[in-house]
């Protein structure tokens, strides 16, 4: 099942990209124009408490991004056929999905427990890629 692992990483980057739909109406509700789109993060005082948030998630998004992107590429290398490894592989992307919702809508006890099973299926992947290579 290797496409599973081609997906979550497509679908995790997909997620990453999203994540710049509240950033972007965080930055419109602050007056972002043609003017000042040569210093975005000077517009950062300005913005809305939401839009503050958006900004940190993305930043977030990106740094899950890097650290589940290799392990579905050592996944995809490795091909671990456990159930496990599959449930983690899709879960990842959509708990991505619910973080950013929890974020943007200051939800701090959630946000953590969606943080914490997101970076719980990264590792899940990764131990499982590494027993493949073992």
């Amino acid at each position: 099942m290797p496409i599973v692992f081609a997906w979550s990483l497509c679908l995790s980057v997909v997620v990453v990209l999203l994540s710049t739909i509240p950033l972007t109406l965080g930055r419109i509700k602050a007056g972002y124009s043609v003017e000042n789109m040569s210093a975005p993060r000077a517009l950062f005082d300005e913005l809305p408490d939401f839009g503050k948030r958006a900004v940190w998630c993305h930043q977030n998004c990106w740094e899950s991004i890097s650290i589940h992107a290799p392990a579905c590429i050592l996944c995809l290398i490795t091909l671990p056929d456990s159930n496990l490894s599959l449930i983690a592989a899709w879960m990842h992307p959509l708990l991505r999905f619910l973080y950013i919702g929890a974020y943007v809508l200051n939800i701090p006890i959630a946000r953590g427990l969606i943080w914490a099973s997101g970076i719980f299926t990264t590792l899940v992947l990764y131990k499982e890629g590494i027993s493949q290579l073992m």
